[in-house]
This record gives C-alpha cells, structure tokens and sequence, in this order.
C-alpha cells in the first residue's frame, strides 16, 4: 500500500489544532478550530475523494481518540462509512483495548510495522493528523504522498507539518487546485533523492 498524509496546515506550516476547541491545547496554543471559516464545497469534494481511495487508517493516539469519539455516530457519510469499516492501524505506548471497529494497536517497533503495513497489497494506508506520528514517518522516509489543504491565515506558534529531522527527499505537485475561499489543495508524490545544482 502507499502511505499517503492529508494534513491541513497555516501558510506558516502550522497543524495543530485545525479543527476545534478541546482539540491539542499543548504549549499554549491558543488558535484551537482555526480552519473554520474556510470550509466549502471544493474542500468538501477534495476530502471525499480522498477517503475513496483509503484501503486502511494509520493514526497517532490523539487523532484516534478525536475520531473515535466523533465518527461512530456520523451515520451513512461518504467520509465515515470507510472510518468506521476499514481497519485503523494506532501507534500508541498507553493504549491497550481499543473498542471503534477495526481498530488495534501496533504492537513492537512502530516503524517496522509502518513497513509491514505498506508491503500489504491494497490501495492507501492513509495518515490523518497526527503531528507526533508524522515525525517518525518522516524521519524514516515513509511518507510516500503529501495531500496538504493550506487555509490562507499564518498562526505564529504551533506544531509545525515540518521539523529538523525529517529526511531530505523530494517530491512532484502531482495535483493543484485552489477551493472558492482560498484553501490551497495539492497533491505531492515522491520522487526520490534530493538533487543539488548550482544555479549561478
């Protein structure tokens, strides 16, 4: 399967807390639910799509809980019919006996089972959100396609889509659109090495 991200981020890369308050407080973070105003049908569209093409969900702790207290009651939705069905892979050390459908918990080295999990046939193993999760797949060149949703507001502060520590890799815009309220959506596929020039 191929490891894709959809993550929603500030012109500043911030993607903390997009979408309510009680969300991720963490570090002061006072921008809780900053996507709201943006919302419409272009970004409702380019999210659908994207849950079509999910084989199976890998989530951090935090992300799981979010969902799992929001999606089970969402009914017949073209966004919680997969959630609720399709298997949901959650990296976490604290839990144990998760209770959403399809839902466990990588046992062992959690990088190891990221790579079993892309070696599966199937579609998409598709990441949500979670920021601490994103880190380790990033550092260990895991992520194979970027959606990213860029809303047009810089935040300052906040946990950023990209650290130190990620590996040098390059990606292609494979996809670009722009929504009527101005939420950048672009797809990005990996490429490979990072190549040097000097363009002077």
């Amino acid at each position: 399967m191929k490891l894709t991200v959809t993550t929603f981020v500030s012109m500043d890369g911030v993607m903390q807390a997009p979408g309510g308050p009680g969300e991720d407080g963490d570090n002061g973070f006072a921008h809780e639910g900053w996507l709201a105003p943006y919302p419409d049908e272009d970004f409702g569209r380019f999210m659908t799509g994207v849950f079509e093409h999910a084989e199976a969900f890998l989530l951090g702790r935090r992300t799981y809980e979010i969902f799992a207290g929001y999606w089970p009651q969402q009914g017949d939705d073209p966004i919680a019919n997969p959630l609720n069905a399709l298997p949901k892979h959650v990296a976490s050390t604290t839990l144990t006996d998760l209770d959403w459908n399809g839902a466990s918990v990588i046992r062992g080295d959690l990088v190891e089972g990221v790579r079993e999990l892309k070696a599966a046939p199937g579609k998409e193993l598709q990441v949500h959100g979670s920021s601490n999760l994103l880190k380790t797949l990033q550092q260990h060149d895991l992520v194979d396609t970027y959606r990213l949703l860029t809303f047009p507001v810089v935040l300052g502060s906040g946990k950023r889509l990209f650290d130190a520590g990620s590996a040098p890799v390059a990606f292609r815009l494979a996809d670009s659109s722009t929504s009527s309220t101005g939420i950048s959506l672009q797809t990005y596929e990996r490429v490979g090495a990072v190549e040097t020039g000097d363009v002077r």
